[in-house]
């Protein structure tokens, strides 16, 4: 670890914050900037124009992935910093746009001490990490890592039938496949927890060992509509009921595995949802995240011997496996520099898992990556009073910065 510690100005990151966060900025102090929206372009116009005048090479790629590079001394494979810049509807200042300014505000310390870095630094802007808008989240660096096929994505479509390949030319950032990212010496991702934890236990920076693996199933229930005050409930097929009955099931036998696992009953739809009529079809979903392998598939096994579950009604159970990802552990020796480097600025921390999903989890897939945390109060995030203490998200970019110099000693 470098002895000579180099800090942030003091009031920069908030300065940078809420500056971005001008861009969509709700009336709630929130910010509603989703993937390829006009917010989203003058967000983009205002990151540009910003790297530039650092004197950074900015280039776009196909996806619209944005890349602000400060050139070192060698030209070897860069150190990646980054996160995304867009939000969900009504989300919050930190969710993503921290970890890009903490490219920014890294690079400009960098400049100001006249410390040319041995190895080039980019600062990266992944297009739609949210997924709000245009589905699947994560859309742009899963391209980059093979996860998903372009072609799909550029037919994915908002609302109101937009594909994303017309938002990504309506707002002129097509770029070219060339300047995709392809290599590097490290990829950096300082981000809000979303999550309780590290508030709770008062502590200022998560060491982020790894995404937890996660998988989504659909359930359908087929039973019959008939009057709800004329038929007797010993000749019903109650669809509702039955899909009660399983989620009392599902939540049970969940509940019993594992402390640490999470599960969610995210959606349900019931048909045909009329107060006089009993329910002949009810779809839910049951998602489940956590790290080890073997209690994923205990948690696969039991959701689907749902589908063998007596009900009384006779109705039909139909269990399908929407999606699912495997636990992305990060690189240990990039794990140990950020813990080191909270060490040496007597920072707060622990070893965290995340159980949310970020584009560092795809990025890992061809590049070494580790994430940083800071927390979140409350652990609130995807709403407009999200928050993040301004001296925690200070000293996670310090941390973030201090790494990097690290990172350079080596190369």
């Amino acid at each position: 670890m470098n002895k000579n510690l180099l800090l942030v100005k003091k009031g920069n990151v908030q300065d940078k914050l809420e500056k971005f966060a001008d861009f969509g900025r709700t009336a709630n102090d929130g910010v509603t900037r989703l993937a390829l929206s006009e917010e989203d372009r003058l967000v983009r116009d205002y990151f540009c124009n910003y790297c530039e005048n650092l004197g950074l090479v900015v280039e776009v790629d196909d996806m619209g992935n944005i890349y602000g590079t400060l050139e070192g001394v060698e030209n070897k494979p860069p150190i990646v910093i980054g996160s995304h810049l867009d939000t969900v509807k009504k989300g919050g200042k930190f969710d993503g746009a921290l970890g890009v300014i903490a490219g920014l505000e890294v690079i400009e310390t960098l400049i100001e001490n006249n410390i040319t870095p041995k190895i080039p630094i980019t600062v990266v802007n992944f297009t739609n990490e949210e997924g709000a808008r245009f589905e699947p989240s994560m859309m742009s660096s899963g391209v980059l890592a093979g996860k998903f096929q372009k072609t799909d994505m550029m037919m994915s479509k908002d609302v109101n039938g937009i594909s994303f390949k017309e938002a990504l030319e309506s707002i002129n950032y097509v770029g070219s496949i060339e300047n995709r990212l392809k290599d590097a010496t490290a990829f950096l991702e300082l981000h809000i927890e979303q999550g309780p934890v590290l508030d709770h236990h008062s502590i200022s920076i998560g060491v982020v060992d790894c995404v937890v693996g996660m998988v989504c199933y659909e359930i359908e229930i087929n039973g019959e509509s008939n009057h709800a005050g004329t038929t007797p409930m010993n000749m019903r097929k109650d669809a509702l009921f039955v899909a009660n009955d399983l989620i009392s099931t599902v939540q049970g036998n969940l509940g019993r595995l594992d402390e640490q696992l999470v599960f969610t009953i995210g959606r349900m739809n019931v048909h045909p949802n009329i107060h006089t009529v009993i329910p002949n079809k009810v779809i839910f979903t049951i998602e489940a995240r956590h790290k080890d392998p073997q209690v994923m598939k205990q948690v696969e096994a039991i959701i689907e011997s749902l589908a063998n579950a007596p009900t009384r009604e006779t109705a039909t159970i139909q269990i399908s496996k929407l999606w699912d990802r495997d636990t992305v552990w990060f690189e240990p020796q990039l794990r140990d520099s950020v813990e080191q480097s909270a060490n040496a600025l007597h920072y707060s921390h622990k070893r965290v898992v995340s159980g949310a999903g970020h584009d560092a989890q795809f990025i890992a897939s061809f590049i070494p990556s580790t994430m940083i945390f800071v927390p979140s109060i409350n652990g609130k995030s995807h709403m407009e009073n999200e928050k993040t203490n301004w001296d925690d998200c200070e000293q996670g970019v310090n941390v973030l910065l201090n790494t990097v110099l690290t990172l350079m000693e080596g190369n």
